[in-house]
């Protein structure tokens, strides 16, 4: 690969881990997060780092590919802001579900997340589907913890 691709990558990869190391931060596993019931099929709390880290790593990869095949600057614009809007949403469910201690407002912000995450597999096609499948893993696992939300909000609700 072409060195403008690695280039490409070592900035996705750097906004990445800084959008997983917010996350990260907002995402308090105290006393309020263990005294919630959880359903049977939440996978254990180590797997969510390693799923995560996973994900992050194929958006980087997708970006970057999408970048180097994106033809002029109002096209790459449009990358930057569809993977910028999707940290911020990936972010902030973070503070609402975890900071706030209101998974039933992160349950609404999560479809804003999911069609944001959507929008990376659709609008990448444009410019390579090789990064726009790098992105399904991402949906299917915010899918995932869209249920797994909801089944929180079920469970232990209500909240505030």
């Amino acid at each position: 690969m072409k060195p403008a691709f690695w280039r490409a990558f070592a900035v996705a990869l750097a906004a990445s881990l800084a959008i997983a190391g917010v996350g990260g931060a907002l995402t308090e596993l105290g006393p309020w997060y263990f005294s919630l019931k959880q359903p049977a099929w939440k996978p254990p709390d180590y797997a969510f780092g390693i799923i995560w880290s996973t994900i992050f790593t194929l958006c980087a990869f997708s970006a970057a590919i999408a970048w180097s095949h994106a033809p002029g600057p109002v096209r790459k614009r449009r990358l930057l802001v569809l993977f910028l809007l999707n940290g911020a949403l990936n972010m902030l469910w973070s503070l609402l579900y975890f900071k706030l201690h209101r998974p039933d407002w992160a349950m609404w912000e999560w479809a804003l997340l999911w069609l944001s995450v959507l929008s990376l597999v659709l609008g990448l096609r444009a410019y390579s589907r090789l990064a726009s499948w790098l992105n399904v893993p991402y949906l299917l696992w915010v899918s995932a913890a869209g249920l797994l939300n909801w089944q929180t909000i079920v469970l232990n609700g209500p909240f505030g």
